[in-house]
């Protein structure tokens, strides 16, 4: 699989020798609608946009619909087999995405970055796997004061390291030397607990952002656990 990041490995072997407090020792996080409340603001009213130039003549699905067919069958096949997006209109869209995402900085759900404080201060390990791009990650959490995530894995690695692809999940284990049962990801929808299950590790399910029945009821049957609100997910990783 390759050596190691070395400087990584190094800050997980003087965090690991400490003791630890927490179940596990590595949370993965989505972070659109898991840790920023970015559909709403920046999402959707991006997709809106891009159907108004692309497909003036079809009304866009609202924001649970958004929720459901980022679900399933996932953002690309939505955009590819459903709306038949060709790759010349994808290039349009994904500029008009980056065009939001640019100009607009969603908020943090209250209560996350704290929990992902503790986590730290008891020897935990933060990485992110998304479908936004790193650049726009990291440039959240600086905007919000708090320190950039270990790892981040975006858009941008290509779509054969997209979600629910496990490439990522099995490159944050190998760059900070971590098994299976140290590694817990939590994430709001479907591909991200597949890419979980594909990778063999836990998956917990980020449920404060949205409550649709057909959604919380395969979380909630495939997940460990359940969050409702963050306060059940301090509960549960701070443990």
């Amino acid at each position: 699989m390759g050596a190691p990041d070395l400087r990584l490995s190094a800050r997980y072997h003087r965090r690991s020798s400490e003791e630890c407090t927490t179940r596990y020792r590595c949370l993965i996080l989505d972070h659109d609608d898991t840790a920023v409340d970015s559909s709403a603001r920046v999402h959707h009213p991006a997709h809106v946009r891009s159907m108004e130039v692309l497909r003036p003549g079809v009304t866009p699905v609202d924001l649970d619909g958004w929720f459901v067919k980022n679900f399933d069958p996932g953002i690309m096949a939505f955009l590819v087999q459903e709306l038949g997006l060709t790759p010349a209109e994808l290039a349009v869209e994904h500029r008009i995405w980056r065009q939001h995402t640019a100009t607009t900085t969603p908020e943090f759900y209250p209560g996350f970055l704290e929990v992902l404080t503790a986590f730290r201060q008891r020897g935990g390990l933060v990485t992110v796997v998304s479908h936004s791009e790193a650049d726009v990650i990291r440039r959240h959490y600086r905007a919000a004061g708090h320190p950039e995530p270990d790892l981040v894995f975006g858009w941008d690695e290509g779509p054969e390291h997209r979600k629910p692809s496990p490439w990522a999940v099995h490159e944050v284990m190998r760059r900070l030397q971590l098994e299976p049962g140290d590694v817990l990801v939590v994430d709001d929808l479907r591909p991200g607990i597949q890419m979980a299950g594909s990778a063999g590790v836990d998956a917990a399910a980020a449920g404060w952002a949205h409550d649709i029945p057909a959604i919380r009821t395969w979380m909630q049957r495939t997940c460990v656990a359940y969050f409702a609100t963050i306060e059940e997910f301090a509960s549960f990783v701070l443990r």
